[in-house]
């Protein structure tokens, strides 16, 4: 899309046009879908500990008499490890299998009207979960849930990459996941809100309010465009050019439009020269280092979720409560102000410090603080009110350099180092990775952490393991990650061929030179098209 790394352009004048605006919102509205991902997310952590839904779906507790257990008045019920394990984790393994389905829903669907039919199956899963009674049910629907998200989460950052401009494209992908931490805030916010209540309506409550979210998302995108890009894989030029012109605030017949579209046209048709549409193909090497850029985006989303992010939010809860803490509830409401905030400044610096630099610092901050909390967690016993305040501190820190780096970026990147003719099935492969680990973390997890018969028992010493994993990411970043920061999607296509991860800013400059030069060009030929039409009415 048109502009430079800053919002300038030679082909528009000294400041890029106030009529951007239109295009910008429209595309940073798609974020929204962020919020499905997040609360459903975010709420099930609460869920699993409230009482009334314990004892709906697990069994009483009884003391070593054999008599029920009551705590002010409450029946005390608790569901084994491997339901705990189910319930958390069925969720991902629904989400795996929508996030493949990606690939042809925005192949055959396209990418405005797969994520309106992604918001239906989402709220299948909800409605199921809703009238559960039965944990099987209650699973069910966690499976529809998240084949919902799975494919919201495959389908959003591609839209955006394909729609926003360059430069701003980073920061309108990140807007995604600054819409996961927002769902993840408001899911803990109501989970706290209604978890003393004594009836279903503890657990109901926040389920059911995801269908406000899913009707949002699916309402806006029916008033947004279509992919440009996907048009144009489509053969449908002018519906290309209709949906490029009301990105850009543009008649379709503009020299700007048009020559957004040639540039789109020509990248599509040399990939097609090469060959490559299928899944075969993602994996295949060639000149533009595809099958580089498809593990890459797979490794990425991995090391994500190794990051041990997820435990946070998906036993947050629980995890404070074994820790001593008074108010487990609060203390999941400010992890998750943590985590909204923080993602803010990363919205800010991914145009500044670039992709590359914000995710290396990110893995190195988290190693720091995840084993800090580690040897905080063996060291200092659960009674001592200062050392549970380092620990949560610590753990805030930790969340605060994942919201900023790796949470936003992460989603930029596999949204952006595909080409066109493959971006579908490849940003498929790589959300998949995301879900496929979130899935083994979310049913590993209690096994590793919690203390029982043929349990680890591992406790905070788990993030022993997550501060290792974050040394990962680091060199993993440093290898294998580009620096793309204000390039078009064909010029990343170029980087790719000219440049490895060590030498990309180097060629980076060099290719927005040469989208100077061009946009100097198409200046000066507005400019002949003027006077000669000037001369003509004379």
């Amino acid at each position: 899309m048109p502009g430079g790394p800053v919002a300038t352009s030679a082909a528009f004048g000294a400041t890029a046009p106030k009529s951007y605006l239109a295009g910008i919102l429209m595309t940073a509205f798609a974020a929204f879908g962020g919020i499905l991902f997040g609360y459903d997310t975010g709420t099930i952590s609460g869920i699993i500990a409230m009482p009334d839904w314990l004892c709906s779906f697990g069994h009483p507790i009884r003391d070593p008499n054999g008599q029920l257990i009551f705590m002010d008045g409450v029946l005390q019920c608790a569901i084994t490890t491997a339901q705990s394990s189910l319930v958390v984790s069925i969720l991902s393994a629904g989400t795996f299998f929508g996030a493949l389905a990606g690939a042809p829903v925005a192949d055959y669907m396209g990418r405005r009207m797969g994520i309106i039919f992604s918001s239906a199956v989402f709220c299948l899963g909800i409605a199921l979960q809703t009238a559960s009674t039965k944990l099987p049910l209650f699973c069910a629907g966690r499976v529809f849930a998240g084949l919902g998200v799975g494919l919201v989460s495959c389908l959003i950052p591609m839209y955006q990459s394909e729609c926003a401009p360059k430069w701003i494209r980073g920061a309108v992908v990140s807007g995604y996941q600054f819409a996961i931490t927002i769902g993840i805030l408001l899911a803990n916010v109501f989970n706290n809100a209604t978890h003393a209540r004594r009836d279903h309506s503890s657990y109901r409550i926040p389920i059911a309010i995801q269908f406000i979210w899913a009707a949002i998302l699916a309402a806006g995108m029916l008033f947004l465009p279509e992919s440009p890009r996907y048009l144009i894989k489509k053969r449908d030029s002018d519906g290309a050019a209709r949906a490029m012109g009301r990105l850009l605030s543009s008649p379709p017949d503009s020299l700007v439009v048009q020559s957004e579209l040639d540039i789109i046209k020509e990248n599509l048709r040399e990939e097609e020269e090469i060959g490559q549409s299928s899944y075969l193909d993602c994996f295949r090497s060639g000149n533009n280092n595809l099958r580089f850029r498809v593990l890459t985006g797979i490794a990425l989303q991995a090391w994500q979720q190794l990051t041990g992010i997820n435990f946070i939010f998906y036993y947050g809860t629980t995890f404070f409560q074994n820790s001593g803490l008074k108010d487990p509830f609060i203390d999941s409401v400010a992890t998750s102000v943590v985590n909204v905030g923080m993602t803010i400044p990363g919205i800010y610096f991914i145009e500044r410090i670039g992709r590359r630099d914000l995710l290396l610092i990110g893995a190195a901050g988290m190693v720091v603080c995840e084993y800090i909390v580690a040897i905080v967690g063996v060291t200092v016993s659960s009674e001592n009110v200062a050392g549970q305040k380092v620990l949560i501190a610590f753990v805030c820190i930790y969340i605060a350099f994942f919201a900023a780096t790796w949470g936003p970026i992460a989603w930029v990147v596999t949204g952006e180092i595909f080409p066109l003719n493959v971006r579908a099935k490849a940003i498929s492969l790589a959300t998949a990775s995301n879900w496929l680990w979130n899935w083994a973390i979310a049913f590993a997890t209690p096994y590793l952490v919690i203390v029982g018969k043929g349990d680890a028992g591992l406790q905070v010493k788990v993030f022993f393991i997550w501060g290792s994993t974050c040394l990962g990411c680091l060199l993993f970043t440093y290898f294998c990650i580009p620096e793309t920061k204000g390039l078009s999607l064909e010029q990343i296509d170029e980087l790719y061929k000219r440049s490895t991860p060590q030498t990309s800013k180097k060629v980076r400059l060099e290719l927005l030179a040469e989208e100077r030069e061009r946009e100097r060009k198409i200046s000066e030929k507005g400019d002949f098209d003027s006077h000669s039409d000037t001369k003509a009415e004379a």
